[in-house]
């Protein structure tokens, strides 16, 4: 089922002469429950594609839906709404308030929407990424691997439509790097969550289901990972 599509999507900042085009022309359709890696140099497009999808920056051209809404339309009050309810997001630097706990980070974007969280879900989420024993513990108190946990955790509690992860091992170790991808895997599997994850790691990239490599704004490979499971 089509979650995801762009329909001749266009960036452009600046004017002339120093217009500059960030996205030029991108089609794509991404199915539920898909986890593709998004890669390309630096200033390809990969994060403007990413804060597009995020509403978190609005399109020159085109048009996105995402479940049928076509988000490029959204006014910003509509679209910080939709990006609380329907885009999860994870940072290459964990983005956690440092003053409050870790369940409080976790919980944050349904208390902002002022939703009740479902125990069982929670519970269900802070055991499968190991964090039980560190609910009442500060971010600071935490590895870094840790802390993308809870960042992992806090995108997923309000079960978002996509969650997108931009560089989300960039700030770890190699060790820390591969739990993350294979959390980020995990999740993927046992929550069925579509996951687009900007990343300059080929090898990390290989253990995604599929591999969209951008240049100068504009898909010059799109493909399906062989042997990867969905």
């Amino acid at each position: 089922m089509e979650i995801l599509r762009c329909e001749k999507l266009r960036k452009v900042y600046g004017s002339d002469p120093q217009q500059v085009t960030a996205l030029d022309g991108i089609n794509l359709t991404v199915e539920k429950g898909e986890f593709a890696a998004i890669m390309g140099a630096s200033g390809s497009g990969k994060s403007t594609l990413l804060h597009i999808l995020g509403t978190v920056e609005k399109p020159t051209s085109g048009k996105v839906f995402v479940e049928g809404t076509d988000i490029s339309l959204l006014r910003p009050a509509q679209a910080a709404i939709f990006r609380r309810r329907k885009v999860g997001f994870v940072y290459q630097f964990f983005n956690l308030i440092p003053t409050l706990t870790i369940e409080k980070n976790i919980l944050m974007p349904l208390l902002l929407d002022k939703r009740k969280p479902n125990p069982e879900f929670f519970q269900e989420i802070v055991s499968f990424l190991g964090l039980s024993d560190k609910l009442g513990f500060l971010p600071g108190q935490l590895s870094g691997g840790q802390q993308q946990r809870a960042a992992i955790a806090r995108s997923l509690i309000y079960r978002p439509a996509i969650l997108l992860a931009d560089e989300p091992t960039g700030n770890l170790d190699q060790k820390n790097s591969k739990e993350v991808v294979e959390l980020l895997k995990l999740s993927n599997r046992r929550f069925c969550q579509t996951i687009l994850m900007v990343t300059h790691n080929e090898s990390i990239a290989l253990e995604t289901d599929r591999i969209i490599i951008l240049e100068d704004g504009r898909i010059i490979r799109d493909q399906q990972q062989k042997g990867t499971e969905s």
